[in-house]
């Protein structure tokens, strides 16, 4: 007898992960399940890819206005153009992911049900005008942009991510509640694309929590000084009222005191909530909430339920969305047989497109802090990007990284705040889960290339160690 797996939101990444891995297995029957319109999943649609697309067109405008080399006119960025040319390519990915889904539905064991999915029980399903029972379910939902509950804020125009992604027109002034990942990537956006004035508030009292001290003051000085955007840390919006003229006034505690700040548009970038507002988990046994869903991919309340991707609020992130996704289809497998389930243990590995992609942060494994909390005894080292001749050369030399390494060479972890962050993520990636040995890893970037700054990183890291072990030795 075949065993039944419902998969609701089945476009997005979680769920296609999941439908592809479940449709191999001849024991599966599949009932796909996704309202979205045209539907793609959130990365595609309203996430990752497109909000990269249009800060390229910024990063294009802020080079050439920083570089003193240039000469003449400094170019605007055309907004239709931007949004028209993001659309293009959304959709034609978004059809990518549709048509992959679409073509698993050929099989004979998987079906595609383009409805609206809504518990009435548990592990009972309201699909269209019929009743489904599935063995197993899985959540894959995604999230929603997150507005937080400020005093008077539902009575004024609040514009998220999904706005700025498709506007093709700002004001001259913008207040932007929020500089974690979706702030730090949009904020500056809104200053270069849309020539906007732009104060940004945070409730937290550096940017980059998850980094070690100096690496968000650094930032947050950099947005300072290169988008002369005004940044207030350990600051809390207390009420929100619309002005006369139809902006927007921000009353601030900052610093002990109360600020106001005026403005024509308001821009709430302060995360995402799971998406479960549609699903009738009320109906259920479920009580989403913090820690609602185990490590298994199981919800806690029903060990038939499998929650994955943003939905589960965890970790917002795409490729630990896919992992999520391969635990839950093998847990599934292995319930059904009644045998162990795995649990998921992502290795940190965040990267954070800020500065327009300029200046990119990365943190890959342990920082300093999170080995010290951790009970490791480590080595860390620093590289600026403003002693490397290459990033000057690429006129690239603001920020720095920093490598984390066991006393046995091992490498735990790496930080860059710098130029091409993003790209050598990778490579540490590869070093921190192959628990790499530090003396061992090749010193020879292509020249001159920018992974150089990982050579010195090794280097010292090298010396360090000797020196530590030679210290060691003489005691």
């Amino acid at each position: 007898m075949s065993t039944h797996v419902a998969i609701i939101g089945a476009y997005g990444s979680a769920g296609s992960a999941v439908a592809r891995q479940l449709a191999d297995d001849p024991e599966i029957e599949l009932t796909l399940i996704d309202d979205g319109d045209p539907g793609g999943g959130l990365c595609i649609l309203r996430g990752c890819m497109p909000s990269k697309e249009v800060i390229s067109a910024a990063k294009h405008r802020f080079a050439a206005r920083r570089d003193d080399r240039l000469v003449g006119d400094l170019p605007e960025v055309d907004l239709e153009r931007t949004v028209e040319r993001k659309n293009e390519h959304t959709s034609s990915w978004a059809g990518h992911r549709r048509s992959s889904i679409e073509s698993l539905a050929e099989r004979e064991t998987v079906e595609l049900v383009r409805e609206t999915a809504t518990f009435v029980d548990d592990r009972v399903i309201e699909v269209g005008d019929r009743t489904i029972e599935p063995d197993y379910v899985v959540i894959a939902t995604g999230s929603t942009p997150n507005v937080p509950p400020i005093d008077g804020i539902e009575s004024v125009p609040v514009n998220t991510s999904a706005d700025v992604l498709d506007a093709t027109e700002f004001g001259d002034s913008a207040v932007v509640l929020g500089l974690g990942y979706i702030g730090l990537e949009l904020a500056p956006y809104l200053s270069e694309a849309g020539g906007m004035d732009v104060t940004a508030i945070d409730i937290l009292p550096e940017l980059l929590p998850e980094a070690d001290d100096g690496f968000g003051e650094e930032l947050a000085d950099y947005y300072r000084e290169e988008f002369d955007m005004d940044v207030l840390l350990d600051a809390q919006a207390s009420h929100v009222e619309e002005t006369d003229d139809g902006g927007v006034r921000v009353t601030v505690e900052v610093d002990g005191e109360t600020e106001v700040v005026e403005a024509d548009q308001l821009f709430s970038f302060t995360g995402r909530k799971p998406a479960l507002d549609r699903l009738g988990v009320e109906n259920t046994s479920l009580s989403p909430g913090e820690e609602w869903v185990e490590d298994t991919m199981q919800a806690g309340d029903d060990e038939r339920v499998f929650v994955v991707g943003d939905v589960n609020g965890r970790e917002p992130i795409l490729h630990v969305a896919k992992e999520q996704a391969a635990t839950a289809a093998t847990n599934i497998q292995a319930h059904r047989e009644g045998d162990a389930l795995t649990e998921h243990d992502s290795i940190h590995h965040h990267v954070i497109f800020s500065g327009l992609a300029r200046l990119p942060f990365a943190r890959v494994g342990h920082s300093a802090d999170a080995a010290e909390e951790a009970g490791l005894d480590y080595v860390a080292v620093d590289s600026r990007a403003e002693n490397d001749g290459v990033f000057k050369a690429k006129d690239a030399s603001e920020g720095w990284a920093r490598l984390v390494v066991a006393p046995d060479g091992t490498v735990l972890g790496y930080q860059g705040l710098h130029y091409h962050a993003d790209a050598m993520a990778k490579t540490m990636q590869l070093a921190v889960e192959m628990e790499l040995d530090v003396r061992e890893i090749p010193d020879r970037a292509y020249h001159p290339t920018t992974p150089e700054i990982l050579d010195a990183l090794f280097r010292k890291a090298t010396e360090k160690l000797a020196e530590r072990d030679e210290a060691t030795a003489t005691q």
